[in-house]
């Protein structure tokens, strides 16, 4: 005789593991994935008149901005041999991936109450669907970034010291660490909002002072030379990090630090795996504190 619960194809209860990641279960929900990803595309610019190209003109005019007040007024120098807005359209490029993941996932309980009040999914579906449709954002300044690296390379009467090295390979590795890192930190403070709503005000002030932290518009070598007692904030500031390695990769100037990066890795997979606690912990109650 068949229990209750053998019964039933599928059972929805509120007891979890602290750290639940059922990839069967996102797989199943695979379709209400993907439409939020197209929803997340399709709104964010809709009835606007140069709608994705507001992809290209962000990054654009950031690396113009930044090359104009930090390199040529303040002279911070960016390497011998590397032109520097493409210097800082790298490092943009990587930061903007990971911040857009952050401020996305950020306020997920309180942007979709709605819909959680409502209708049963894995609700970590919500910001997973975040961090996909953010990736195609990724991939478009990606292939702005590659379009300028191509000029400075071929057409530029300025001959650059610039080329990918095999280093290339590890490449998708970052991209990971980008959304593990943004992803956990967006559940956290996600998780956080329910209770305390100034969060939702803070963390777009700690994110552009976050970005001063972060090595994105100086080399970390820089910092270290200018300011060495205070080197050890952005040294083991693991976003400082896979910027300054991502920029390594695209541009072949300077070298990978093997140690740092395993810590990098390490923090970032700690991050996301507190944050998915904190977000499974958060989600049984969070409709009665909203």
């Amino acid at each position: 005789m068949k229990t209750a619960e053998e019964r039933w194809l599928y059972t929805i209860s509120s007891k979890k593991r602290l750290i639940d990641f059922n990839f069967r279960e996102i797989w199943r929900y695979r379709d209400l994935l993907f439409l939020f990803v197209k929803r997340d595309i399709i709104t964010l610019y809709k009835q606007t008149i140069l709608g994705p190209l507001w992809y290209l003109i962000q990054p654009l005019f950031t690396s113009l901005i930044f090359t104009l007040i930090f390199n040529n007024l303040a002279d911070i120098p960016t390497g011998e041999g590397v032109p520097n807005f493409l210097f800082n359209l790298a490092g943009i490029t990587a930061w903007n991936y990971f911040k857009e993941c952050l401020v996305g996932t950020s306020d997920t309980f309180k942007k979709n109450e709605n819909i959680f009040g409502k209708v049963y999914f894995p609700r970590v579906i919500m910001p997973m669907s975040v961090v996909v449709s953010n990736l195609l954002k990724f991939g478009i300044q990606l292939l702005v970034l590659s379009g300028f690296y191509l000029y400075y390379v071929f057409f530029s009467k300025v001959t650059y010291d610039i080329a990918p090295g095999l280093n290339i390979l590890v490449f998708p590795l970052f991209v990971i660490l980008m959304a593990l890192l943004g992803l956990g930190l967006g559940m956290i403070v996600s998780s956080m909002t329910t209770k305390y709503r100034d969060l939702t005000f803070l963390i777009q002030f700690g994110v552009q002072l976050l970005m001063y932290g972060s090595a994105v518009m100086y080399p970390m070598s820089y910092f270290k030379d200018k300011l060495p007692n205070y080197y050890w904030l952005i040294e083991w500031n693991p976003i400082a990090i896979i910027v300054e390695s991502f920029r390594v990769i695209i541009l072949g100037d300077g070298h990978l630090d093997i140690n740092k990066i395993i810590y990098a890795i390490i923090i970032s997979c700690v991050i996301f795996l507190l944050g998915l606690v904190i977000f499974n912990k958060t989600e049984k109650s969070f409709i009665d504190t909203i």
